[in-house]
């Protein structure tokens, strides 16, 4: 159903198997598996995603993959021997993360776990992981009012935490809604990739309020899973979409085993993320040379292409729907860095850098020569009279222009008599 057609799916597989020289040697399954039973044959993705044909080479032995999310809880059975650590950042667990945090999300964590490395009964029921034999690490986190400390320290203490604890895979099953992230995520999740760990998280869905992806899909390196469902059709209330979605998983008619130990039905790419994570784990087992940049190489690069993608990476499908077999049996040319993205050149180009203190200028003090000293103040005088400076830049100028001026004016008003005195006694003819 998955895989568009299985047959397809199958030609591809054997193609590729054809020109394989690293296909390691199959071994027949250690435990039993009846894919007759209800919650077996429920699990659609065993065969749909090529996780059966895996088991015939390996089922995870020997890999660790580390769940931060609300908590693994204690559940016979399901995870006896499965968890092998696991501690709480959230400041409201268990120090052993096993407690499952929040009123609503308590189960998340568990269905995760189920889902990546599930157990499942001695007889071949009941619900198994992708990855059957892969440890896992329960790092509880809490959302919102289930936690005393902010959620952005929670993971990145989370993540240093697995690392340290030998996490060769770890999942995050959650957004943010944001494309940015804290800076204080920069060193967190570098740690991871220097220290050789595929990380693989959930694109988020739309269902849920998202519309495009959010951190930590937003991420350059890490393993962005895109949702799909039964028919390996882009699930448009279970998955979303974004540039640096690298593959599809299911993500619709999932199960999970809940804190109570009921087996649940829940869809998202929560749950496709862990399926990826538990194939990452059958890789890192099968080929245990190979480093984290070749585990995520392997997976998109043998991923089975959707009718009507037109380029890779491909907003809804990444690079296809993922084959775990083909993931494992194939010969696939190595890489040298990882093909989602480096996350230290992101940092060095996008992320501004701390400003150094500016240096204090000096400065010579500059020698000014003293001012001349003020004249002293003369005694006042009454407004009413005339002051020396009065006098000589007001009434002395004054008196100088004006005396002129009617000395001129009395001339030619004496001129201007004479003339019509003149006029008057000469005879007219």
């Amino acid at each position: 159903m998955l895989r568009g057609a299985v047959a397809i799916a199958a030609v591809l597989a054997s193609v590729l198997l054809l020109g394989s020289t690293a296909s390691p040697t199959p071994t027949p399954p250690p435990v039993p598996d009846d894919p007759s039973d209800p919650v077996r044959a429920s699990e659609y993705w065993l065969d749909g995603a090529g996780i059966r044909d895996a088991w015939h080479t390996t089922r995870g032995k020997g890999v660790t993959i580390a769940v931060i999310d609300t908590g693994i809880a204690s559940v016979p059975g399901v995870f006896d021997q499965a968890v092998i650590g696991g501690t709480d950042v959230s400041g409201t667990g268990t120090p052993d993360g096993r407690t499952p945090l929040g009123a609503i999300d308590g189960n998340h964590g568990s269905w995760v776990g189920s889902l990546a490395a599930g157990r499942g009964a001695a007889d071949g029921t009941g619900m198994i992981g992708v990855a059957p034999e892969a440890n896992l690490l329960s790092i509880s986190v809490g959302f919102g009012a289930a936690a005393r400390v902010p959620f952005t320290e929670q993971v990145a203490k989370g993540m240093r935490w697995a690392v340290d604890n030998g996490a060769d895979i770890i999942n995050l099953s959650f957004t943010t809604n944001t494309l940015d992230w804290d800076p204080s995520w920069d060193d967190a999740f570098l740690y991871a990739f220097e220290h050789d760990v595929v990380v693989v998280v959930a694109a988020g869905n739309r269902g849920s309020g998202t519309n495009i992806i959010g951190a930590p899909a937003t991420i350059p390196g890490v393993l962005t899973v895109g949702g799909v469902d039964q028919t390996g059709t882009a699930s448009l209330e279970a998955s979303t979409q974004g540039i640096t979605i690298g593959i599809a998983a299911p993500s619709e008619g999932l199960r999970g085993v809940s804190a109570d130990g009921d087996v649940a039905r829940w869809s998202g790419t929560s749950g496709a993320a862990p399926i990826v994570a538990g194939i990452a784990a059958l890789i890192r087992s099968a080929h245990p040379d190979l480093d984290a940049a070749n585990v995520i190489n392997r997976i998109i690069r043998t991923a089975i292409p959707v009718e009507g993608m037109t380029r890779t990476p491909d907003p809804l499908y990444g690079y296809g729907l993922i084959d775990a077999e083909a993931a494992i049996s194939s010969d696939v040319p190595a890489v040298d860095s990882n093909p989602m993205g480096d996350l230290a050149e992101w940092v060095r180009l996008f992320r501004r850098a701390e400003s150094e203190p500016q240096p204090v200028p000096t400065v010579t003090p500059v020698t000014i020569p003293p001012l001349p000293a003020a004249d002293a103040p003369t005694e006042p005088g009454s407004p009413l009279l005339p002051s020396a400076d009065s006098l000589r830049y007001g009434t002395l100028p004054l008196i100088a222009l004006t005396v002129p001026g009617i000395l001129v004016a009395l001339g030619v008003t004496a001129a201007a008599r004479r003339i019509r005195s003149a006029r008057a006694r000469t005879p007219h003819p």
